[in-house]
């Protein structure tokens, strides 16, 4: 009943959409008439068809290609009944028992997460093949009961014709979706679209909360109170686990030109070094606040709601939920051949990936200190043993200031043991005595051959001491340690990490208009930007189409490196001027006219420059 509702409801709001577009045209047209009585008929006409054509045309394009629009398969790996017969067998017996119809096509996705798609057709009225996705980290840590569970849940979804009915208010999301996107922001007509826009997405989303509750009492009804509540608890730990993965272990080796051989397996291994951690986050119990956007209800919620269920006499299964697939690690690499494009990476064991990725990490980190220690000399290029030379010729204070800007010339000299400590670490990488040991329970360990720690902290301090250097070549030669190996890699600045932070439109800078797009490495100058009222679009539409570190790479970059102190003089409009290596000065000026990549973007600009000084 829920979703015959929730399929009127959104056919009767969909109407209204169209209906409201209607009755701005009739506005418009009524508006051209009465202006035409006190203006110029043609005058009027242009003024009122500037405002409410582009609307009128935006909901006819976002129709058509709302009409055409079709669900796109996963990106996954297909599992037929051949190569995973009792997983098939699994979701025929929980579909059989949720008393639906068993999917067509069963899919292993990279996700933390589980869904259900069905093509219907004529608006739902008609059933069509139905795909079940799983994700394949679930499969980790889960017990059979628990991923029972998740499937009777989203088989409840078909049961309860949620994916079938759920064409009308997909159709009505992209017809709304579209039309907004061509709409600009500041046509009179675009407010009135967002308003109803809002309206329907609250009154959608309403029916979505109630849809996984119900899908939740099938869950706990065919798989048992406990396992449909404890696999709710244990999604919210793996993919906070599957976060901490990505993150920490591939995403800064990708970022260096490194590619794990073996992604998911690399996950499993962490969260089996990492099971005291994980049962600590078991322990916890989920807080959320949930929201009327929010298209599903918050976690605790549901859970009370499952354990407020009668329970039934449903015998859990607590074995791994890895046995549903045959050879989960070959599943895993056959997932990743399908889904991870590895370009030109190097593609690395575990071990050396870690290794390759700190490495490179290590090398930028080294270059930093030899281009500020350069620019600081004038000399075109230094490495580490230049840098030992200038201390010894009581010249630490001079290459050490720009460093610690803000700290006393007694302390300067001290502080920098820090810069020093990175240099001797790619020294030592470089000379072959030391490197990273991978570790899946902590942190790599910068260690030597025999895997101990390298004491290069003592040997920095040594450095920065008075009378320290003769020690300081003695142990570097004791360890084997080259000063000549460490060299920089490269001497421009590098836009490596880069992350967009925010997007001014049509910003004068030495007096000719760019998009300033701000990265967290440096500004990026787009010229010949455009319109003023475009701008919001214009950039949404370049940085989320052009990697960060390619927008530094075609267009003219300023990195914060290079950039020696920055003044904000006025921060509505803004009002900037930069002062680069060499005296060069960059003023900008916004305009008031000028629009936002998204809210809050000068306020970031402001705070980045303010950290400059």
């Amino acid at each position: 009943m829920v979703n015959t509702m929730r399929a009127g409801l959104s056919l009767a709001m969909l109407a209204g959409f169209f209906a409201v577009a209607a009755a701005q045209l009739a506005a418009a047209v009524a508006l051209a008439f009465w202006l035409s009585t006190v203006i110029a008929g043609a005058i009027a006409v242009k003024l009122v068809w500037s405002c409410f054509a582009g609307a009128v045309l935006a909901v006819g394009r976002g129709t058509w290609k709302a009409i055409r629009s079709r669900p796109e398969a996963p990106a996954g790996l297909l599992l037929t009944p051949g190569n995973a017969p009792v997983l098939w067998t699994t979701v025929r017996e929980l579909a059989a028992e949720a008393g639906t119809r068993a999917p067509d096509e069963i899919w292993l996705i990279p996700e933390v997460n589980a869904a259900v798609q069905e093509e219907s057709r004529l608006l739902g009225l008609v059933g069509g093949r139905r795909r079940l996705c799983l994700g394949l980290p679930l499969l980790h840590t889960m017990t059979v009961a628990q991923v029972r569970a998740v499937l009777a849940h989203e088989l409840g979804h078909y049961s309860g014709k949620h994916t079938r009915l759920s064409a009308p208010a997909y159709r009505g999301r992209l017809v709304i979706a579209h039309t907004l996107r061509q709409i600009g922001p500041y046509n009179p007509a675009g407010w009135i679209f967002k308003g109803y826009a809002r309206l329907y997405l609250l009154a959608d989303n309403a029916v979505s909360r109630r849809q996984e509750f119900e899908a939740d009492r099938v869950s706990a009804g065919v798989a048992g109170v406990d396992a449909a509540a404890s696999a709710l608890h244990e999604i919210r730990v793996l993919d906070a686990a599957w976060s901490f993965f990505l993150d920490r272990y591939v995403e800064l080796g990708w970022e260096s030109g490194f590619a794990p051989d073996d992604l998911f397996a690399g996950f499993g291994a962490l969260v089996a070094a990492r099971r005291g951690e994980l049962d600590e986050l078991r322990g916890s119990t989920p807080e959320e606040s949930g929201s009327l956007w929010d298209t599903h209800p918050p976690l605790n919620e549901r859970i009370s709601a499952i354990r407020a269920l009668p329970r039934t006499s449903t015998r859990p299964d607590e074995r791994p939920a890895a046995v549903l697939v045959p050879d989960l690690t070959e599943a895993g690499r056959a997932l990743q051949g399908e889904v991870v494009a590895t370009g030109e990476r190097t593609v690395l064991p575990w071990p050396q990936f870690t290794a390759a990725t700190l490495g490179a990490m290590v090398q930028r980190e080294a270059d930093a200190v030899f281009r500020t220690v350069a620019r600081t000399t004038g000399r075109p290029e230094v490495g580490l043993a230049d840098v030992l030379d200038l201390i010894a010729s009581d010249r630490l204070t001079e290459i050490a200031q720009p460093f610690f800007p803000t700290a006393t010339r007694r302390e300067v000299g001290t502080l920098f043991a820090e810069p020093l400590e990175t240099v001797l670490r790619l020294a030592a990488l470089r000379s072959g005595v030391a490197g990273w040991r991978h570790s899946w329970s902590g942190s790599a360990e910068f260690v030597g051959m025999d895997g101990t720690p390298v004491a290069l902290e003592e040997i920095a301090r040594t450095a920065v001491s008075p009378g320290g250097l003769d020690k300081v070549w003695a142990e570097l030669d004791r360890l084997g340690i080259d000063a000549q190996r460490a060299a920089p890699a490269e001497r421009a600045p590098t836009t490596f990490g880069s992350q967009v932070l925010g997007g001014l439109a049509n910003v004068k800078v030495e007096g000719t208009e760019y998009d300033l797009v701000v990265l967290s490495t440096g500004l990026v100058l787009v010229a010949g930007p455009g319109t003023s009222d475009q701008g919001r679009q214009r950039m949404r539409e370049l940085v989320g189409s052009t990697p960060a570190a390619k927008l530094a790479e075609w267009y003219r970059f300023v990195p914060y490196e290079e950039i020696t102190s920055a003044r904000v003089s006025k921060e509505i409009p803004l009002r900037a001027e930069l002062t680069l290596h060499g005296g060069a000065i960059v003023p900008l000026e916004e305009k008031w006219t000028s629009e936002e990549l998204d809210k809050g973007s000068r306020d970031r600009l402001v705070r980045v420059l303010g950290e400059i000084g």
